[in-house]
């Protein structure tokens, strides 16, 4: 049995446990940051006086950093490994985090947002590549998405910390909040401590031995890592990648499809929802449900239920499949926000409702984001697709943050609803034209290998990967 057969197939033990929730950690900052935001914008806004363009780069600068991350670190990730990325990455995450406590005026926290995004712009791909090139088949497509109940906790509990700030600090509270997140990050890295490389990307890159020794820390209980090796040195050879990333696999048979598909749903999942997230008081408060900390408490309550939502869909995920489970939940995503498109002025009990529904059936597209990428692109370029569809998410996201007050202002909280409305809408539209299915299937195949293509249009043995 070869690495790629012995991976799919190990026993979740233990050593996944654990990392699972290492990587789940990047996530949980994530959403703990970009959430936190939304929180303590009142009070920085008022103690800076920033206008509304700065306001609007406050919000957007991390989403902007989040792209350039993603985009330029996920292929640094493929060129010189997964372990020793998510160590730097964090520690400028928290170096940038601590910063923001003493930040006198708005251009600063803007750069030091931006320099967060890109701490969190790469833990994507290296998260997601990681994970994936390490969980059995069985349960892969749960854990995966177990990333995004990560960045759903950390939301929710900036939300809640963001609550206590403001009743025990008073006008400073946003300093503490922005701050607060650096003690979590010193708390993830030390989550992460022992993690060893993933060894298909060791493999791939023609270090046999330290692919070994990681195998044998993985998974010493369950396999013989030297006969696993052994194994891999009777099949037929092929060149390893020596540390280059190769761009032109994403330009192979299925795999512009494939980037196209996943850069798209996520562009139109993350669009309404990051600014749901960043604005959730403001928008609340648009509706008349108070403002301040009233609004604060009913964010707490709408960011819980985001989590919520991701419960059922990480059993349906391997149970129903990705296809149908991504299809439906985009369709059941946008009714309840055409009902706030089209009544804004309906009970409070109607709005808090719309949004809940919104926040339950996101559950879907939200763990799919993490598991579809992951799933469809081989070791070579995994994170760098991953980085690629997650720096596209991006783009939107930052627009729709960035939009979100002046859409408040000129058109009214109607108008806005109806475009967030008809962007998830569209989401379902290509979903249902484009989605695929990998429930089932090992890493190799959802990633397109040999088993998947017919004979009759096998593509060439450079275009596929040694151990995908």
């Amino acid at each position: 049995m070869g690495l790629s057969s012995t991976l799919d197939s190990a026993r979740f033990s233990s050593f996944h446990r654990k990392l699972v929730i290492g990587c789940m950690g990047g996530p949980l900052l994530d959403g703990y940051m970009l959430s936190i935001i939304g929180i303590a914008m009142v009070g920085l806004t008022a103690q800076f006086g920033a206008n509304e363009l700065e306001v609007s780069l406050i919000g957007a600068s991390a989403l902007v950093g989040i792209f350039f991350g993603a985009l330029f670190l996920g292929p640094l990730t493929d060129k010189i490994g997964r372990r020793l990325m998510y160590t730097i990455d964090l520690w400028a995450l928290v170096i940038a985090s601590a910063l923001q406590f003493v930040v006198q005026d708005a251009t600063q926290l803007i750069i030091l947002r931006f320099i967060v995004g890109l701490a969190i712009g790469a833990d994507y791909p290296i998260a997601s590549a990681l994970l994936a090139e390490w969980l059995p088949q069985k349960r892969r497509g749960k854990m995966l998405g177990m990333l995004i109940t990560g960045w759903f906790a950390g939301a929710a509990l900036a939300s809640l910390v963001g609550f206590i700030m403001s009743e025990v600090f008073g006008p400073e509270s946003w300093r503490w909040m922005l701050g607060s997140s650096a003690v979590l990050g010193i708390a993830v890295l030390a989550m992460r401590h022992g993690i060893p490389e993933s060894p298909r990307w060791l493999f791939n890159n023609g270090r046999r031995r330290e692919a070994e020794d990681a195998l044998r820390i993985g998974l010493g209980d369950q396999v013989d890592a030297a006969a696993v090796f052994a194994a891999e040195a009777q099949a037929p050879a092929q060149a390893p990648a020596k540390g280059k990333v190769d761009f032109s696999l994403l330009l192979c048979r299925l795999y512009p499809k494939r980037l196209f598909f996943c850069s798209a749903f996520y562009i139109l999942q993350v669009t309404p929802l990051f600014a749901i997230f960043t604005f959730g008081p403001v928008i609340l408060g648009s509706f008349g449900l108070g403002e301040g900390n009233l609004a604060n408490l009913g964010s707490v309550i709408i960011n819980a239920v985001f989590l919520l939502g991701c419960l059922p869909a990480l059993r349906l995920v391997e149970t129903v499949g990705r296809r149908p489970l991504i299809i439906w939940s985009f369709a059941l995503m946008a009714i309840p926000l055409f009902v706030l498109g089209f009544a804004p002025g309906a009970p409070v009990a109607v709005i808090i409702a719309c949004f809940c529904m919104y926040a339950f059936f996101s559950g879907g597209p939200n763990i799919l984001e993490w598991a579809y990428p992951s799933e469809l692109f081989p070791t070579e370029v995994r994170a760098s697709a991953i980085g690629i569809t997650t720096g596209a998410s991006r783009i939107g996201a930052a627009i729709g943050t960035f939009v979100i007050p002046f859409a408040l202002r000129d058109w009214g909280i109607g108008p806005t609803m109806l475009a967030a409305a008809g962007l998830t809408a569209l989401g379902w539209v290509v979903c249902v034209f484009m989605a695929e299915e990998t429930k089932g299937l090992s890493l190799s195949a959802a990633a397109g290998g040999e088993e998947t293509i017919p004979a009759a249009t096998s593509p060439k043995q450079s275009d596929t990967a040694a151990v995908p």
